[in-house]
């Protein structure tokens, strides 16, 4: 766990740095904005920020996301800074944490940060498989591919695998391919210099750089251009990165998780993916199963969930009534863990009583998830007489609207890529046919 402290050195933030550092935390300081910019430019990377009230919170995170540096940010401050602390939460600072500290609200908050590293909930045999496999090759410095259905939790398991090995105390850096333009994909990925191109205003480090001595997550590298995959190879084979409008090539140790929701075996043959690059990612495949599939890990994730959002809510506990936990095991979960997750949080504050009853467990649209129990997985009649094109046009408007426009979410869902999702409805669009008006997007993961 790292935080960066940006503020001047004061009793009460070193006060908090010691509460950090005792609770396991690498701190550093940083006395300004453009300072603690530097420190993450410079790939002293950061799992969390705390900064002082009294620097401009807003503009620190505006420059962050402007230079696409992804790190979670919460303001301290005195307790009497109250519109101080108003206005940097409504900047996007996560949380606010009154000085002088308190021991247990700072360990509480770094627990939030780092909760998701290792944790599984594992119950069913097809699961176990998974993770028998991944303590096996843990401690290797094998490159490991790791695939299935969007939403599953393919990061959760590659956090895991990075947890269990012997860089587990060095950074653990994730990028999504699918998520960054590939016109911006390549300086993340290995860095930049100084006026490499419009807009490098100062150097930059990359994730693999950022990423030495610890592990690199590809997320969703079937999405990549077949360009950089060339030179994600040399890295692979050579251990060297060169920065963008660098002359002189960057030794770096790293080892390699990616992650795809597609066939890579099938991509290489369509030629959209290096199949020297596929051979040096797939040294070991950790191939993660949907939910539908892994029943019974079904009941224990929903109350892990139920449990970790009646906290944040700060709601009474409810557990599953019986029958909300049969319809749980019942329903298909296109989305897998990530759906699963949004919908008993919905529960936790739908319900009413002393359990969560069926009646809480409900889609976005209020309707009940659909289940498994229905059919013997033939065609319906409703498909007969329909061409591919229209099946599938009416799939991807469905699972739009299921998610409420959301578009990252829906393709996640459907196991596309947002550019394909988004050339779909422009064609839709085209045509004539009504598209469901965009919603409130989020990263995909």
């Amino acid at each position: 766990m790292r935080l960066l402290i940006i503020g001047e050195h004061s009793s009460e933030l070193s006060t908090a740095a010691k509460i950090a550092m005792d609770r396991g935390a690498r701190v550093s300081f940083a006395p300004d904005n453009e300072a603690g910019l530097s420190a993450l430019r410079k790939g002293h990377g950061a799992d969390l920020v705390m900064i002082d009230v009294r620097r401009d919170v807003e503009a620190f995170i505006k420059a962050a996301d402007a230079e696409r540096i992804a790190v979670p940010v919460v303001a301290c401050g005195v307790k009497s800074d109250a519109d101080a602390a108003v206005a940097a939460i409504r900047a996007g600072a996560k949380e606010y944490v009154p000085l002088p500290p308190d021991a247990e609200l700072i360990a509480a908050i770094l627990e939030a940060v780092v909760e998701e590293s290792s944790d599984m909930i594992v119950v069913d045999p097809a699961m176990k498989k998974v993770v028998t496999l991944a303590n096996q090759v843990a401690a290797s410095e094998a490159s490991i591919l790791i695939t299935g259905e969007s939403g599953v939790g393919k990061e959760v398991v590659a956090k895991y695998v990075h947890a269990k090995s012997k860089r587990a105390e060095k950074p653990f850096i994730s990028i999504n391919c699918a998520a960054i333009p590939d016109n911006l994909l390549e300086s993340e990925l290995f860095g930049h210099e100084k006026g490499a191109f419009t807009g490098a205003v100062a150097r930059r480090i990359g994730k693999f750089e950022e990423a030495d001595g610890g592990t690199l997550l590809l997320d969703e590298i079937s999405e990549m251009d077949i360009r950089l995959q060339a030179k994600l190879l040399r890295v692979l084979q050579e251990r060297v990165v060169d920065r963008v409008g660098g002359g002189k090539p960057i030794k770096v140790d790293i080892r390699i998780i990616a992650t795809s929701n597609r066939d890579l075996a099938d991509e290489v043959r369509k030629k959209t993916f290096r199949e020297d690059l596929f051979f040096r990612l797939n040294v070991v495949n950790l191939d993660v199963p949907p939910l539908r599939k892994r029943p019974a890990d079904i009941i224990g994730l929903a109350n892990h969930f139920i449990q970790k959002y009646a906290e944040l809510n700060s709601v009474p506990h409810r557990p599953l009534s019986e029958a909300a936990q049969r319809a749980a095991a019942a329903a298909q979960w296109p989305g897998n863990v990530r759906e699963l997750e949004n919908t008993m949080h919905r529960a936790v504050l739908l319900s009413e009583g002393d359990e969560i009853g069926v009646d809480a467990i409900r889609i976005p649209d209020g309707s009940a998830p659909v289940s498994t129990s229905g059919g013997d997985g033939g065609a319906p009649e409703a498909l007969v007489g329909q061409t591919v094109a229209q099946v599938e046009q009416a799939l991807i408007l469905q699972t739009l609207d299921h998610c409420l426009g959301n578009r990252t979410h829906a393709a996640n869902i459907l196991g596309i890529s947002i550019r394909t999702l988004r050339n779909k409805l422009k064609q839709y669009t085209e045509d004539g046919v009504p598209v469901p008006a965009p919603g409130a997007e989020r990263q995909a993961g």
